[in-house]
């Protein structure tokens, strides 16, 4: 079945009818969050030209001066992402890319990703992910804690409760039947591993349309949440006793003709040669890959892949890979690879940018992954890692940020000019916190003879 041609003016027009009188121009900085401003529905084709303008030095990342041309930031929407919201009441929001004098933007985090995405389509081939958001709902408190949304989740285990999810039907059927209405293919919706933690499936697409998604998916389990009187929390980890949240890609690419690169029936593991390639070279740039893919400083509690009241964290720790094997950095499944590393506190197309590029930096280096590990990695003896020679993932920020600044084959790939502004930014975050004084050291040192 052919593809109907997309038309703005018929978009415009199912727009009015549905009494749209605004658009969200959204953007995403370089820390991952959603940005943007209301502009009046008439002035769609302006923003499709030129683009909405920013102050640049207000958006972090932007790298732009405070004067002259490229002081301003232009996010130019993508038509087609045109959608009204049915958690906003007459308003529509559209996707944009970032622009400066003229120009694309080398450091807005969607360029970035548009041109590794560009780069391989030159090659004749497509990427495909499947994005798998965990996060938090937390109780509006009024002072500083964290708290599970429902006094009732308290469950040492609470996987697939189902007393919680139905006590929290109301807010689970509203998350529901918007995610719906924007179009999403949900697959399911499941308590996960702590308590006050969920996850939400839905169908995979070609990268760049899946970011997309996924920072719609953001914005309206956030503001569903709210309206629940509720809070949604990207933080990947807010309890030591608990598993955190990861964000895991589901990763593919097809050739022109649709046919799947990285799958062999054959294969033990079901992958071809570029596929293990790919595996390859994620596994040789992880540590700087973390800088990008956990770039908080919560990031490396998640990692650190201690026991936890459920019995385990489902996060990776050690550099290697197996077949289904949910303990381990990559997990060959169903010949696709899932790059288990990323934590919904990344940005997701420079997440996605930096997973990509150094998959493809395996392929053309022609990359060998060292033997596959099929094994409980969490139950693994330290005399057994050393044989198996696995290293570990950077313990924290700090070394993870080292690593992508060394990394220099990586940054180049990725984008020299947005890994330096992103360099810079989570240089100053990790000096914040290495200043901070936390509630833990005054607990413990504070009335100290």
């Amino acid at each position: 079945m052919e593809t109907q041609a997309f038309s703005l003016e018929q978009r415009l027009q199912e727009l009015r009818s549905a009494g749209v009188h605004s658009v969200f121009a959204q953007f995403t900085d370089i820390l991952g969050s959603a940005r943007g401003k209301l502009v009046p529905l008439e002035h769609v084709h302006q923003l499709v030209d030129e683009g909405a303008g920013f102050s640049g030095p207000s958006i972090w990342g932007t790298g732009l001066p405070r004067t002259g041309p490229r002081s301003e930031y232009y996010g130019r929407i993508a038509p087609e992402s045109l959608q009204a919201l049915p958690w906003w009441p007459g308003v529509a929001r559209a996707v944009c890319s970032g622009y400066a004098g003229g120009q694309v933007l080398q450091t807005c985090s969607r360029q970035v990703l548009a041109r590794v995405l560009q780069q391989l389509k030159q090659q004749g081939m497509t990427a495909w992910v499947g994005i798998e958001p965990e996060f938090f709902v937390f109780k509006q408190a009024g002072d500083k804690s964290l708290q599970a949304a429902d006094d009732r989740d308290t469950q040492a285990k609470p996987s697939y409760d189902f007393a919680v999810m139905r006590q929290q039907g109301e807010w689970l059927e509203h998350l529901r039947s918007q995610l719906r209405a924007l179009d999403f293919q949900l697959l399911q919706i499941d308590h996960e591993d702590a308590n006050g933690q969920w996850e939400v499936n839905y169908g995979f697409d070609e990268m760049l349309k899946a970011a997309d998604r996924y920072m719609l998916f953001k914005m309206t389990a956030q503001s569903v949440t709210a309206q629940h009187g509720m809070v949604y929390s990207s933080m990947p980890k807010p309890f030591a006793h608990a598993p955190g949240s990861g964000l895991h890609f589901h990763l593919s690419v097809t050739e022109a003709n649709g046919k799947a690169v990285f799958s062999n029936a054959t294969d033990a593991h079901g992958l071809s040669t570029r596929g293990k390639q790919f595996v390859a070279g994620l596994l040789h740039h992880a540590p700087a890959l973390a800088a990008v893919c956990a770039p908080s400083v919560n990031s490396y509690k998640r990692l650190a892949a201690s026991q936890s009241q459920s019995g385990t964290t489902w996060s990776p720790n050690l550099i290697a890979w197996g077949d289904n094997n949910r303990t381990a950095l990559v997990r060959s499944v169903a010949g696709r690879i899932e790059w288990r590393l990323p934590d919904p506190s990344a940005n997701v197309y420079a997440a996605l940018a930096a997973t990509l590029s150094a998959g493809l930096l395996g392929i053309q280096q022609n990359m060998t992954p060292p033997a596959p590990i099929d094994e409980d990695l969490y139950d693994m003896s330290v005399a057994l890692r050393q044989k198996h020679k696995l290293a570990a993932l950077p313990a924290d920020l700090g070394q993870a940020l080292n690593a992508l600044h060394l990394d220099k084959v990586l940054r180049q790939a990725m984008g020299e000019a947005f890994c330096e502004v992103y360099l810079d930014v989570k240089q100053q975050e990790w000096q914040d916190w290495q200043t901070a004084v936390t509630d833990w050291e005054i607990s413990r040192y504070g009335r100290a003879c």
